[in-house]
């Protein structure tokens, strides 16, 4: 059986050590199959930096990730997400972690939020060795890269022939969605559009 966890943040900042997850959205997907989804609205921890242009990046407001529930919420939902789909005491039972980029982003936020609820249990959760879509997309694409204007996500889609609502685009609910369809893409599950 093939367990991953596909999953996209939006933060605060760039760095997981001063800013925060104000939304984490996940879908946990079972050979194949997407069997239950969860999209996270949490407040940043107290004393998090809140940069302005990350803001205006994800579309939001200051005031606007401060009226969501607490992190120590959004925490809880995210650990009886998991819980449905982990045992975490079965050593051979985890999710691969994927995403848009997690490697050198997403991945550093979400092991920083578990320490941050005093949870060093993250490997009971997840495999080593995340499924990264930028990286897989980065082979698949490796002919034509020099002719793509940047290599972000909405770009990787468009180049796939995937539609796009640039409206949409860091609600980590829909970019997990494109992740996904891209995902499906280069490893050849889907074919290209």
């Amino acid at each position: 059986m093939t367990k991953l966890m596909f999953y996209d943040l939006e933060t605060t900042g760039t760095d997981c050590t001063v800013h925060a997850i104000h939304q984490l959205s996940a879908w946990a997907e079972i050979n194949g199959a997407v069997v239950d989804k969860v999209n996270i609205l949490m407040a940043p921890w107290d004393g998090a930096i809140i940069e302005p242009v990350a803001m205006e990046v994800a579309g939001v407001t200051e005031e606007l990730i401060r009226s969501y529930p607490t992190p120590l919420q959004g925490y809880g939902d995210f650990i009886r997400f998991l819980s449905k789909h982990v045992d975490r005491y079965n050593k051979k039972d985890k999710l691969f972690l994927a995403g848009f980029n997690n490697a050198s982003f997403d991945d550093r936020f979400l092991r920083a939020f578990f320490e941050r609820h005093n949870n060093l249990y993250f490997n009971a959760y997840f495999w080593s060795g995340p499924l990264d879509v930028y990286v897989l997309a980065a082979q698949y694409l490796r002919t034509r890269r020099a002719n793509m204007e940047s290599f972000k996500l909405f770009r990787v889609a468009h180049e796939l022939g995937l539609e796009v609502d640039q409206a949409r685009l860091h609600d980590a609910d829909y970019d997990l969605h494109l992740t996904r369809q891209i995902y499906r893409i280069v490893t050849g599950l889907d074919p290209e559009i």
